[in-house]
Parts: C-alpha cells; structure tokens; sequence
C-alpha cells in the first residue's frame, strides 16, 4: 500500500515566523506525509522570498502577488516585477489576491482594481489564480465573471461562505481549499463545516494550513505549520464518510494538477482501495454511454486513475489485490469504469479463487445488461461467489433510461436490466438498484421499483463519483 501523501496547497514559508527554523518546519512537514507546499506571497517583498525558497527547496512552489490588504502597492512598477517573477523557475501561480472587506486595510475600489490585475496577468502568464474573499463573495464572483477565470483556473483559498457562494463559485469552475477553521469545536464552526463540506464535492477541493496563521484543533493559539495539514484532511474525511487516506490522495491529485507540481502521481492499477473497500479496476469496456459519466473524459475516482491500457488479467488482478491487502478490508468490489460483466469468466474465476482464500464478502457493480451482453442469463453463474450485486437503475422508466445511459441495445434494455435484476433475486442473492440524483430522474419512482420487487435502493450524488 501507498504511504498517505498530502499536500499544503497554500502556507507562508516566506514571512518572519518561519525565519529561525525553517529547516524543522520542513523535516516534520515530510514526517507527517507533506509531500509539498505551495508557498504563497502577499506583498512584493514576500513573494521574492517565496521564489528564491521554491528555489532552494525542490519540495516547495512559490504563488506570486500582493494581499487585498496591501492593495494599494499593486501599481504598474510592482505589477511588472510580478510579471517577471511568475516567469521564474518554481512559480506556480498569481496571488494571493482578491477581496477583503472585513478588514478594509486598503479602498475597497483599490482592492477591486488589484484584483482585476492579477486576474488579467495570470491570464497572461498562464498561470492559475489564488483567491482570498472575506466577506465579499458576491462582488468578487461578479469581477470574476466580468473578467474572465483564467484558463488555468482559479482556487479560492480559506472558503468561509454560504452554500449559495459554494454553488455560485463551483460553477464558474473554480476549487475551494479549506483549512483549519474545519476542525474548531464550537457548535457554529461545527454546523458551518458539516454543511460546507457536504456539499463541495472532493474532486473540486484542495486543503492547506495558511500557515502561520489559523492553526486546526487541539493546535489554536500556537503557530500553525504544514506538517498539520494532516488534521484538515482527517476532518474533511470524518465528515465525508471516507478515510484520511482517500482526502489525501484526492487532494492531493487537484493540488498536483492545478498547479501543475512536480510530484508523481500514482499509475492506474488494478485494484484500488475507497474508505475500507477494496475495488477491482476490471475493464474499460461499458455496453451503456451514460451522459453523466466521466469515463472517457475524466476516469478518475477518489483520487484514483482508472484509465487502462489493456484489461487486466486473472493474475494480475488477483496480485493487486494482494498488494491492496484484500484481508484487512470489509469487501471486494468488482467495478471500475467499465462494465465487469462483459469479463464474466475472469470475474469468476477471480471470485472463486478469493472464496478458496477466505474472502467472505464480495460485491459486483453492473450496469445490469449482462443477460444481453452473453445471450443468456447469467445470474446462476453470479449466485454462490458474489454476495450483493449493485445494478445501475438510473431511470424510472425506459424512455429516461435510454435518453441518460444510451446502451448499445436500444429499447430492450431497460426490461433486460429489471429481468436480471429479478433473476438474481431468485438465486438468493442481495441486490441493491442505485439511481443518480439527476433531475431528469424520478428518485421516488426508482425507490418503489426496488421495493416492488424486493431489493434494496440507494441514491448516487450527480457529481461525486465512490
């Protein structure tokens, strides 16, 4: 198994608190799995500090540009050092910049006219933009939409808005990053996280310590370092319903593709490891083309990369699973991106040979269409190997059914996908019909469809795959 890697997507190396032990700082950062830090100026001065640490140090990249607080210095002579200093080696993006109108430390017209710059300059430059908004999401959303995001994107970092400012800046495509403030304890900061969190999915989400500021519980009142962005993540997880692990592979993937970082990203495989599940990557090949899914533009799940250059073998597959520690986790899960059933001999066979290891429970995810796939019913050759099959519904009738999952079998499938559905129900098998919270599907209809014919239901969220 990987070690937990984990990335501070945003620290201030470069301020005075960290001139005196740096060193330390560093050494207990990689202790605690930091992999790297994204170390971000705020005014001129720091951010040619920040470059010349992402130079000395190969595990740190530097983010260029003045603070909203000290908007006023963003005039022509310092916006063209910024403009050479985000040419330098190491440099990864513009920022931070953007609102702050809690504090007011410079005009509010100043700062909006700042930001616009930087906006405009990583525009330039190609970089991502770094944004902090403190009590002014909706005039920097609507500079943002009057400006364009660059084409590289844009984080805001330390998000403390609504769940409307969640939705409004999601849109436009930006990442939220949190940081310690997640894991304070009063019944506010708890409400305000829980409900935060829920909703900005993982995949658009990055985490950081904005050290030395903001330090995460039992920690407060003391200087916050990158070796405690480990706590964001364990918070994020609790309330996610996933494993520190899982937080930290996939923000740690947004971190290394937004800021295009020099830190190696695991290789698909054939096996992968969600919450205390263990999963099997078994084909790229899918009889559906569901509007909804990203396995030809995106293949990633939880962090994991599940492209494959050839399906995998028997062998291979039951490797990765020994890799994977199979026997220290709660179920096998045959999946991936593809459909597993067009593999049904290799699923078997893969099947019998972990019941002959002592694996007692195992799950197969389908879209359903096996019966179609093979020309037959398949259901006797699941029963007595898998415990539960999870079938894609997805549709509460056939019309919805072929408009969101377009399989190769036209109008027979939704029938063909309820019959096998039945036919593994009467082999003594659990079977569990999931459907994505799409509006254009009826979850109420889907929920009566699975208790009608006595199987389980669960919803899917749209845009959080695992």
């Amino acid at each position: 198994m990987p070690a937990i890697t984990l990335i501070d997507s945003h620290a201030h190396l470069e301020m005075r608190q960290f001139s005196k032990d740096l060193e330390q700082v560093l050494e207990r950062a990689h202790a605690a799995g930091v992999v790297h830090i994204v170390t971000v100026g705020s005014t001129l001065a720091e951010s040619r500090r920040a470059v010349k640490i992402a130079h000395r140090y190969p595990e740190v990249s530097a983010v260029v540009g003045i603070h909203p607080h000290d908007a006023v210095d963003s005039d022509d002579p310092a916006m063209e050092e910024l403009r050479k200093l985000a040419r330098r080696k190491g440099v990864v993006a513009i920022g931070e910049t953007g609102l702050d109108f809690f504090r007011d430390r410079s005009p509010r017209g100043v700062q909006e006219d700042s930001f616009r710059r930087h906006i405009r300059l990583a525009s330039e430059v190609g970089l991502p933009v770094v944004i902090h908004v403190r009590d002014a999401y909706s005039r920097a959303l609507q500079i943002l939409e009057e400006e364009g995001l660059p084409g590289e994107g844009g984080v805001v970092h330390c998000f403390s808005g609504t769940p409307e400012d969640v939705t409004s800046f999601l849109n436009l495509g930006l990442f939220l990053s949190f940081t310690g403030t997640v894991t304070y304890q009063g019944h506010r900061n708890r409400e305000w996280s829980e409900r935060i969190l829920s909703a900005v999915p993982l995949e658009r989400m990055m985490i950081e310590t904005d050290c030395p500021y903001l330090s995460p519980h039992p920690y407060r009142g003391k200087r916050n370092e990158p070796a405690y962005v480990s706590l964001v993540a364990e918070k994020v997880a609790e309330i996610k319903g996933l494993s520190p692990a899982d937080v930290a592979r996939i923000t740690t993937m947004n971190a290394v593709r937004f800021f295009n970082l020099p830190v190696t990203l695991e290789r698909s495989r054939a096996a992968y490891t969600i919450r205390d599940s263990v999963y099997l990557n078994v084909t790229g090949t899918c009889t559906s083309a569901c509007t909804f899914c990203q396995r030809s533009t995106n293949p990633i799940v939880k962090g994991h990369d599940l492209r494959l250059s050839e399906d995998p073998s028997v062998e291979e597959m039951l490797a990765a699973l020994e890799e994977e520690r199979w026997r220290d986790r709660s179920e096998v899960v045959f999946c991936g991106y593809g459909e597993p059933t067009v593999r049904l001999d290799e699923i078997r066979e893969v099947a019998r040979r972990l019941r002959d290891k002592g694996c007692s429970s195992m799950r197969l995810n389908t879209n359903g269409l096996g019966n179609l796939y093979h020309g037959r019913n398949i259901a006797p050759d699941l029963a007595g190997l898998f415990d539960r099959i999870s079938v894609s519904l997805n549709a509460q009738d056939s019309r919805t059914f072929m408009e969101l999952c377009r399989p190769i079998y036209g109008e027979r499938s939704y029938p063909a996908l309820l019959d096998f559905c039945r036919r593994c129900l009467e082999e003594g098998m659990e079977v569990v019909l999931t459907a994505v919270d799409h509006p254009k599907v009826d979850i109420g209809r889907c929920r009566r469809i699975a208790e009608e014919m006595g199987a389980g239901f669960r919803v899917r969220p749209l845009n959080e795959v695992g």
